[in-house]
């Protein structure tokens, strides 16, 4: 396994590794590509401006396998061989044949196969009637590929590995055997100093101090709506730039323009050549949603150049909005901002220069694609509308403004991960400028899925092959799967990192007649082992822990959608992590911290649900220096006061911290049955 991540050189790599191999006795390389046009034309070509030297000395041939020849000579079969094979059955099958009957020399050949976005349409597996549970025609087919190659080595490539180490050690159906799919071992492939992904759009963006903070604006879900299709009860076309429907959108595109228009503005000024900027909607995977979606920016662009043109109180106040929504970044950048006249003189010209594109299909990328098989930038200003077709290998260049909108049922981590094209290199000046547009509900999941992404590389980057990473199979409760359930039966899990907390959270309680006993019982339970609140964490048994935390699940009454507390998450990830103690003697205890009198508030100011009962520097600095191979549970008694948004009456608010010396791991609840 080559593991990358979103955007970050895999391809690069991988040829590196294509080259060292022809260095070390490999005859023949087989890149097996997405199963679109335009990305198996993008790596034909790279391979070709990669390996032209070799090619022009008549030591290796570069093929697609759809062009490949039934009349090679003996002189050519001896050269080294690469050929490009898009996943797709018609290409799988030409290749197959090729190796066995038109050049069966190739089949004797040292061949090392790529698989390129390893995780996708490699794997795969259907019920059916009569014959159980089957793989997939194009993952049987790559199977029957590396069956026919004496002397293969096979490497996947990918950013998403979840179904791939999901796999069993041994692949096999009711009816069939296949060769093994789960990684044998892992390499990273480095990040260059100017990548910019999850930890950009989703640690350092919660730092107030950081350039990132500036980065999310929220969308509201009843915008997102109003997108899906044309409906006057919405959004009356002639009022996109009044209507509060989509001012989202509103803001994101003049954010976009006026943002592009300051950069280009500070390149002019400092003697450099300036940059093409794209923007990117995706919110719908439907044609007829995306017909309307350019019909609705369109608008919006032709009625701010008539205001701007007209000299209208309401264009310069919308830009000035922007300019003003800028600025703090721009600020923390250490860029100077041009003065409000000369982006408004500016800004005149640039809504001549927005491009807006619907990309709905394979033949419009193919044709929008430039000879990096990125998306080509045709005008200043570029703005993409479309759907899954922007995500697997697609490159957008200078991508300053992402406005997501995907909202399944269950999110798939991989998948969404795939859609990040906001993620690669960018210039940290443009991220001054750079917005991405989501509901809070997404961002929320976006970021989740970021973590337990970010869990699964640290664990490889400390133990490598060893790392402990546990996948177990849990109910289907969760909005957040690994991978589609055709490739592995997964659908849940928790991220545990060193010295992360777990608290439930989007939580009300039960009334003060239904509770208040119950936490009067937690009172006293806890009474025996910290009667004052300065005293330093003790230890008990997890069979105590255990006990007041299914208390404390009775006490509340319900979550706002989108937050759940499985109450089974906290007992079995504590059980996992006292038993794991290398002190026998402290095995199955944990720690235990008791703090009360507190009011926290049940929603911030922000709008967020309140998840910090406790404090950082208070009872988080005292965690962190004793859990170092044991766990501690807070437990904070809370004063539930209704001005705070509760029901007037105490309860008790519990936080897990895992302890330092953890491994990195993907914890997974086991599926109930009845």
């Amino acid at each position: 396994m080559l593991l990358g991540k979103i955007q970050s050189g895999k391809t690069r790599t991988f040829m590196g590794i294509l080259a060292l191999a022809f260095d070390n006795g490999f005859d023949f390389g087989i890149i097996l590509t997405k199963g679109t046009v335009a990305l198996a034309r993008q790596t034909y070509e790279r391979l070709l401006r990669n390996f032209v030297v070799l090619e022009e000395q008549d030591l290796l041939r570069v093929h697609d396998i759809m062009q490949l020849p039934n009349n090679l000579t003996t002189y050519e079969i001896q050269q080294k061989h690469l050929i490009v094979c898009k996943k797709e059955i018609r290409n799988l099958d030409r290749l197959n044949k090729a190796l066995t009957e038109v050049y069966p020399e190739f089949a004797k050949k040292r061949a090392l196969i790529v698989d390129d976005e390893a995780d996708f349409a490699s794997l795969g597996f259907q019920q059916t009637r009569g014959e159980g549970l089957r793989i997939r025609r194009i993952a049987e087919a790559i199977d029957q590929l590396r069956g026919h190659l004496d002397g293969c080595s096979f490497l996947q490539v990918t950013a998403t590995p979840y179904s791939l180490y999901l796999q069993p050690e041994d692949l096999r159906t009711e009816t069939e055997e296949f060769r093994p799919i789960r990684p044998a071992f892992t390499e990273l492939v480095p990040i260059h100093d100017q990548y910019v992904g999850g930890d950009v759009y989703f640690v350092e963006s919660r730092d107030e101090e950081s350039l990132a903070s500036h980065i999310f604006e929220e969308i509201e879900p009843r915008e997102l709506a109003a997108l899906r299709r044309s409906d006057a009860r919405r959004l009356r076309i002639d009022e996109v730039l009044t209507s509060n429907t989509v001012r989202s959108l509103r803001h994101a595109l003049l954010t976009f323009i006026v943002g592009a228009i300051i950069r280009r503005i500070q390149m002019a000024d400092n003697s450099e050549v300036p940059s093409k900027y794209s923007f990117v909607i995706h919110t719908e995977t439907s044609r007829r949603a995306h017909d309307w979606q350019e019909r609705v920016a369109t608008t919006i662009i032709e009625r701010l150049k008539d205001e701007v043109a007209g000299g209208s109180a309401l264009g310069r106040s919308l830009v000035d909005d922007a300019i003003a929504r800028l600025e703090p970044g721009i600020r923390k950048a250490g860029l100077g901002l041009p003065p409000a006249t000369r982006i408004h003189e500016a800004f005149q010209s640039a809504v001549d220069m927005v491009m807006v594109t619907v990309v709905n299909s394979e033949s419009e990328v193919s044709q929008l694609l430039d000879r990096d098989g990125q998306l080509r930038l045709r005008t200043p200003l570029n703005i993409f509308i479309g759907g899954q077709i922007l995500d697997r290998g697609l490159t957008i260049t200078n991508l300053i403004g992402f406005y997501y909108g995907r909202n399944p049922r269950r999110f798939q981590q991989d998948t969404v991960l795939q859609h990040s094209r906001m993620y690669g290199a960018r210039s940290r000046s443009d991220l001054a400028v750079t917005r991405f547009y989501t509901t809070r509900h997404v961002y929320e999941v976006m970021a989740h899925i970021h973590e337990m992404d970010s869990a699964l590389r640290d664990a490889f980057e400390k133990d490598g092959d060893d790392a402990g990473v546990i996948f177990v199979q849990r109910d289907g409760q969760d909005r957040i799967i690994p991978c589609s359930p055709n490739k592995v039966l997964l659908s849940s899990t928790v991220t545990l990192r060193p010295h992360r907390r777990l608290l439930p959270t989007g939580f009300q309680t039960g009334p003060k007649s239904r509770i208040e006993r119950t936490v009067q019982k937690i009172d006293r339970l806890l009474a025996q082992h910290a009667a004052q609140d300065d005293r330093d964490p003790f230890l008990w048994s997890v069979e105590e822990a255990e006990e007041v935390l299914s208390l404390i699940e009775s006490t509340f009454d319900s979550f706002e959608p989108g937050f759940r507390w499985d109450k089974r998450t906290l007992p079995a990830t504590i059980r996992y992590l006292s038993y794991r103690c290398p002190d026998a003697a402290r095995r199955g205890r944990l720690f235990g911290l008791v703090r009360r009198g507190r009011d926290a508030r049940r929603i911030l100011a922000d709008g967020r649900f309140a998840h910090n009962p406790d404090s950082a520097d208070k009872e988080g600095a005292v965690a962190r220096r004793f859990a170092i191979n044991l766990p501690i549970l807070m437990l904070f008694r809370q004063t539930g006061e209704e001005e705070k948004g509760w029901r007037g009456t105490p309860f008790w608010w519990p936080v897990l911290m895992a302890p330092s010396d953890m491994p990195p791991l993907i914890f997974a609840e086991e599926t109930s049955r009845t």
